[in-house]
């Protein structure tokens, strides 16, 4: 049978398709540079800040001991954590178990030296000496195999009366890693109180310095920017000043990462109400998650202040809170926070996976109808496939979701997630 085809009459010449392009090339360039999309990388659930003082060989094996130990004394089993957090009898067992496997093998996902506020104001040649220190042990914990998949410290900010401290501190733990071997793979820095971009391409110029001294590839240093001021929201001019500080970082950008307390207190909100769910805290990170969209460099929320210690009616008030919070940032799109205290990773760790496995089935379930173009009782966009390769492939990254078990009900494999996830931009064939 022959297929007749309709004819086809156009009125453009092909020069009006060449003078577009030729306008838009520019453009062009200018979304590509801007917005190449998620790298495409595992990120950590997770930032855990530990002062430069106390930072120690066996700090991150001591969180992972500590929180099973909370677990033992005030939820020893599945049903008395599911009871306590609310989960569902089918994700009790699958998340308990899932929660006590990730604190033996693996409890911190990003590590943080934190030579700021938690650190505080010292003696220089104290400093100095926790700087190189923290090098050398985060040299070591990659050449054992005991470091978690991302490291690095939080200088003090750039700031006048900071500014020299901060400059050294960054010196002496960079080229401390350099004289121990070179730079990880999993090294990050984070540059905190920021309120100009000049503060983020300033910090800039410092890691070019160092790379044109000792010779890593030239942007291979990256860095966090933190944002923790009124300024670094809304500028004077009454503009985003956050999406010029992305651009400032000239592509070294990885996250953007809202501190609660210090930019609660910069608008003034009351100590009782500083918590990541107030509405100043949803407008800033809002500001930030559009901001960043595209741009590859990815949003951190916050942190609790409230420890989960003491009687274990208040290690749980503790719990259920923190829980609420690292849930309600999941379905917001923030797939990382802080944590600030071991007692913190069961419910990190519990929330996120509860979250994936809630969502595994269905999200499953509508990329394969997607894939084979199967009616359901969704229709889904190429927009929304991107989307649900996205969340199982952090599903399985964080651990929530096993590799096999996601091919097994979608039928793809992890190289087909990533093209979905991280799809080409594809010129259209013709005209």
């Amino acid at each position: 049978m022959t297929v007749r085809r309709e004819r086809v009459a156009t009125s453009l010449g092909g020069a009006v398709g060449e003078r577009i392009d030729a306008d838009l090339a520019p453009v062009d360039a200018d979304l590509a540079r801007r917005y190449p999309g998620d790298p495409g990388t595992r990120q950590p659930v997770h930032t855990v800040y530990v002062p430069g003082d106390v930072f120690a060989a066996d700090t991150i094996r001591s969180w992972g001991d500590q929180a099973l130990a909370a677990l033992d004394e005030h939820a020893p089993d599945a049903a008395s954590f599911a009871a306590v957090l609310g989960l569902p009898d089918g994700l009790a067992e699958p998340v308990h178990t899932r929660v006590r496997a990730k604190l033996e093998r693996e409890p911190v996902d990003d590590l943080r030296v934190d030579f700021e506020d938690g650190y505080g104001g010292r003696a220089d040649a104290d400093e100095d000496a926790d700087a190189a220190r923290a090098a050398r042990l985060i040299s070591a914990a990659y050449a054992n195999g005991t470091a978690a998949p991302y490291m690095g410290i939080r200088t003090k900010c750039l700031e006048a009366a900071v500014r020299d401290r901060a400059i050294r501190t960054l010196d002496i733990f960079l080229t401390g890693l350099m004289t121990a071997g070179g730079l990880p793979d999993g090294l990050v820095l984070t540059l905190p109180k920021v309120t100009y971009p000049e503060q983020v391409t300033a910090f800039v110029r410092l890691l070019e310095a160092f790379e044109e001294i000792h010779g890593p590839t030239v942007g291979r240093i990256g860095f966090e920017i933190q944002i923790e001021t009124s300024q670094a929201v809304i500028a004077a001019d009454g503009t985003a000043a956050v999406a010029r500080m992305i651009g400032a970082a000239e592509g070294r950008a990885t996250g953007l990462h809202y501190g609660t307390f210090d930019y609660s207190a910069c608008l003034g909100v009351s100590a009782a109400y500083q918590a990541s769910d107030h509405p100043a805290a949803d407008h800033a990170k809002a500001v930030m998650q559009v901001a960043a969209a595209g741009t590859g460099v990815r949003v951190s929320d916050g942190s609790t202040n409230v420890l989960p210690v003491g009687p274990t009616a208040q290690v749980h008030d503790a719990w259920r809170l923190h829980y609420a919070l690292t849930r309600r940032g999941l379905a917001r799109a923030f797939y990382q926070g802080w944590d600030m205290h071991p007692g913190h990773l069961p419910t990190r760790y519990a929330a996120v996976f509860a979250f994936y496995r809630e969502g595994f089935e269905t999200a499953a379930a509508r990329l394969a109808a997607y894939v084979a173009r199967v009616g359901g009782e969704v229709m889904d966009e190429p927009a929304t496939a991107k989307a649900l390769s996205a969340f199982l492939l952090r599903g399985i990254d964080c651990g929530a979701l096993d590799t096999a078990e996601v091919s097994r009900h979608t039928g793809l494999t992890r190289t087909d997630l990533d093209g979905f996830a991280t799809p080409r931009r594809l010129r259209a064939p013709v005209r």
